[in-house]
């Protein structure tokens, strides 16, 4: 096997070192980038995260220049967007050279600055660092970068997105005017393609596709989807998690607040999971980031920001809590799992309202989001027994429980051997939390708009007339004046109360309230549940409207308020008066 890597111009004791570590065969970037590196050709790579990205940089430029130089201001330099992705880089370039003798110091922020001066001054052949560190250093005179023979940037779009370009700008200004430029990205938006037209020279763009799924072949990180109403996410992100065979799945939240609340909820389900997001100091990372190694967690809850940079090769699934803002985000997020051709899976969690937007994930990721429905109670109850049937399977196998046979025993005297065995196994699934989550959760359906008939006669108002039959109408304080338009209260009825939109009849918007007719069953559930939130970030009145009244009465908008207001009897018309010339 180490001639595959040695064909593409690796020496043998590079070769030998990949052939220690397990690697067998290039992966296709590697394949592509590591003879242009070695040429001394600028390189532009666009590859997920996953792909093995890290040694088709190392390889060649520790081939290139660190073999047979001598460890003293740094060659290379590499710059990476977090402190754990400099770390994981700065430990595979250590592996990858430990034939040779190779020197490194990873430079990152959240380490004292002695320790790294010392480590520069006793002299190095590469530099990992994080942009803001290594550009203190720069400032501080303690890192020399006059004899940089190659820069990478790895993870490029990250750092942009992180907020680093000032940094960036400044430590290329620093860099010798001649020196090998590689820039490594998920993804290629214009601020990156701006940075390689102005710092790469003729660079070879290559360009790693997703790796394609034959025609009846289960695609490595195959991509479902499950539709559930805003107030049923976290207990359907709990079943989820029941029928799923995960050996660590991270779940992305948008904020803190959110990734707090999910993490709560997980571990009162019973879940070993921990938070990463922004508010936690570097020692509590540090903490997370060795339990999901050492496989002591089932779940890590994570904001981007924070998740950035991790490298877990024990991730099996990548669960969206919420379809996240950008495309290139969904990308970066599913490229976590199923590396280093381990299978995996990409989960993502939405409301109704976000159903239209799989269409354009499938687009980016040209793969097809399979729809699912949420596991029910008796998939999670399946689900217990058979990893309770496997657990006391694998006992039975390991034939370790003479000292329980006294106990059994003592059981069967007074009840059937079989009913102690069911009784034992009811006590494992209470215990496994064979209670919780009784109740099903309600199926819901994709916001569809309703065509209405054209026709040429004008529309009569809804508040003058009767409520369809077996509808409801329900009266909103809130309206045009607030910026209400029908997709608002459709998404507010259907998300807060968990009513399919097919139950939703015409809606009618006026400047200061709205009416709208729903089922009648589910009136007065939608009526508790729109009286409980906001809508438009503002409390608004929600009741049943009054019903029609009779002719004796009228229906008024006054000053934008609705009510019902009884009408004057017209009084009898007077006899014209008489003039003096009528006689």
């Amino acid at each position: 096997m180490t001639n595959a890597f040695s064909a593409l111009g690796l020496s043998e004791g590079i070769a030998s070192a990949l052939t220690e570590l397990g690697y067998e065969e290039p992966t296709p970037i590697q394949t592509s980038a590591i003879p242009s590196l070695l040429n001394g050709r600028d390189v532009l790579g666009q590859a997920a995260t996953g792909t093995g990205k890290t040694a088709a940089f190392a390889l060649p430029l520790i081939e290139r220049y660190i073999v047979g130089s001598e460890a003293s201001t740094p060659l290379v330099m590499i710059l990476t967007p977090t402190r754990e992705l400099c770390l994981q880089v700065a430990e595979s370039f250590i592996n990858f050279g430990k034939n040779i003798g190779i020197r490194v110091a990873p430079i990152y922020g959240g380490q004292e600055y002695g320790r790294q001066i010392r480590l520069l001054q006793r002299g190095v052949h590469v530099v990992v660092a994080t942009p803001g560190r290594a550009l203190d250093h720069i400032a501080r005179g303690t890192l020399d970068l006059s004899n940089i023979q190659a820069l990478v940037l790895d993870e490029a779009d990250e750092m942009l997105d992180m907020g680093f370009a000032d940094e960036l700008d400044a430590i290329l200004q620093a860099l010798p005017e001649q020196h090998q430029t590689a820039l490594f990205s998920a993804t290629l938006p214009s601020r990156i393609q701006a940075i390689a037209d102005s710092h790469l020279k003729d660079p070879d763009h290559i360009v790693i596709a997703r790796e394609k799924t034959s025609e009846g072949e289960v695609p490595r990180v195959p991509q479902i989807a499950y539709m559930v109403g805003r107030a049923h996410r976290l207990a359907a992100l709990g079943r989820i998690l029941d029928v799923e065979s995960s050996e660590l799945a991270i779940v992305f939240a948008r904020t803190r607040n959110e990734v707090d609340e999910v993490t709560e909820g997980l571990r009162h389900r019973g879940f070993t999971v921990e938070a990463l997001h922004g508010g936690l100091d570097q020692a509590s990372r540090d903490r997370v980031m060795k339990r999901a190694k050492n496989g002591t967690l089932e779940v890590v809850v994570a904001t981007d920001v924070a998740a950035r940079g991790i490298d877990l090769d024990n991730v099996t699934h990548v669960i969206n809590f919420g379809i996240p803002a950008s495309l290139e985000t969904y990308v970066h997020r599913i490229g976590r799992t199923g590396r280093a051709g381990r299978s995996g899976v990409a989960i993502t969690v939405l409301e109704p309202r976000e159903h239209r937007q799989l269409r354009s994930l499938e687009g980016i990721t040209k793969a097809k989001i399979e729809l699912r429905s949420v596991p029910s109670v008796t998939d999670v109850r399946a689900k217990r027994m058979e990893l309770t049937r496997a657990a006391v399977n694998e006992e039975l196998l390991a034939d370790n429980f003479d000292k329980y046979r006294v106990l059994v025993e003592q059981l069967c005297e007074d009840a059937d051997v079989f009913d102690v065995a069911a009784a034992a196994i009811a006590y494992a699934d209470r215990l496994a939390g064979g209670q919780q989550d009784e109740d099903e959760i309600p199926t819901v359906t994709p916001f569809e708009r309703k065509k209405r008939p054209l026709s040429d006669k004008p529309r009569e108002r809804m508040s003058n007339r009767e409520a369809e039959q077996g509808m409801t109408r329900i009266f909103i304080g809130a309206g045009r004046e607030m910026g209400i338009k029908p997709g608002d209260i459709v998404g507010a009825i259907a998300n807060e109360a968990g009513i399919a939109s097919r139950r939703i009849g015409a809606i009618e918007i006026s400047d200061r309230f709205s009416l709208v007719e729903v089922d009648s069953p589910v009136a007065m559930a939608v009526i508790t549940a729109l009286r409980e939130t906001t809508i438009k970030g503002r409390n608004v009145t929600v009741k049943k409207d009054q019903p029609k009244r009779s002719a004796g009465y009228r229906d008024v908008e006054q000053d934008g308020k609705r009510g019902h207001y009884e009408r004057r009897e017209r009084a009898p018309k007077r006899e014209p008066r008489k003039s003096r010339f009528d006689e």
